[in-house]
């Protein structure tokens, strides 16, 4: 690599060697951007630095194995991607996993592990990533969410809705405090429902001693949620290109399933005015 790679903007994505996040970096590769991928798969990691070399014309894309759970190793990340490129201009917040059950059946080390990567990863992205943004000059930090955020009831997804809900208070609360401050970062939020990706498959990255649920009812659940996703899910290409448009605008909200994210409110609001729990009705009553 040149010690001198020729000014561009420069954009890292974590959990970028696969599904939206290997999306949001071509999309970035096409817009003439150095990308810089963090993921915790090494090999998919060489994969996708491999695949967007082929793509670039003029950019580098560098990788660098990363748990985000880890503050130490978001900062080395960060601090990569400035060392190889002088600035950071967009910093995708978008490792995710998800696992779940009924409620008392999932353990401990599993909601913790969830939590870790989910919430604790967007934060530890967040903390270590802002600095630099502001130093850019005119950063974009984007957080995928999910429509989960909006949905709560999900069946066997508790703990993944309890951690987009909470990754939708930080964009939120953290946007806010930036206008608030007129800084010149500006902070996005993705909230997509069913996209072609790996995600229901991200008990593959479960560290040992994460005690996976393995209920009938839930791996049945989790089956139906893949065909769903297989029909119906939007192409991950078409996700990243909605982000790229939002960055471009400034847009806050990025929403894929505008109608169902919309409907998820209503049904929030209907819950707060009547008393009633969305999906308790009695039939006939």
């Amino acid at each position: 690599m040149s010690d001198t790679p020729e000014l561009r903007k420069v954009a890292v994505v974590t959990g970028g060697a696969s599904g939206i996040g290997l999306a949001l970096a071509s999309r970035f590769v096409a817009d003439g951007m150095h990308v810089v991928i963090g993921d915790i798969e090494a090999g998919a990691i060489d994969g996708a630095v491999a695949r967007l070399t082929e793509e670039a014309d003029g950019t580098q894309v560098i990788g660098v194995r990363t748990d985000v759970a880890s503050i130490a190793e978001v900062e080395e990340l960060i601090e990569t991607a400035e060392r190889a490129f002088g600035r950071i201009d967009v910093v995708c917040a978008n490792a995710g996993v998800e696992t779940g059950g009924k409620f008392l059946d999932v353990d401990d080390s599993a909601w913790r592990w969830l939590m870790d990567v989910n919430y604790f990863g967007a934060l530890n992205t967040a903390r270590a990533a802002l600095p630099a943004l502001e130093r850019s000059g005119d950063g974009h930090l984007v957080f995928t969410g999910s429509l989960a955020g909006f949905a709560t009831g999900t069946p066997f997804m508790m703990p993944y809705c309890a951690s987009k809900m909470a990754v939708l208070a930080v964009a939120e609360s953290l946007e806010i405090e930036l206008r608030a401050a007129a800084s010149k970062v500006h902070v996005h939020l993705l909230a997509p429902g069913p996209v072609r990706s790996r995600m229901i498959d991200a008990e593959r990255n479960a560290p040992a001693g994460i005690q996976i649920n393995e209920d009938a009812a839930r791996r049945e659940a989790m089956e139906a949620f893949r065909a769903r996703q297989s029909a119906h899910g939007l192409p991950a290409e078409l996700v990243a290109d909605m982000v790229a448009d939002a960055i471009a605008t400034g847009t806050f909200f990025v929403l894929p399933h505008f109608d169902s994210a919309v409907a998820a409110l209503e049904r929030r609001l209907s819950w707060i005015r009547t008393g009633e729990a969305p999906g308790t009705r009695v039939a006939g009553s």
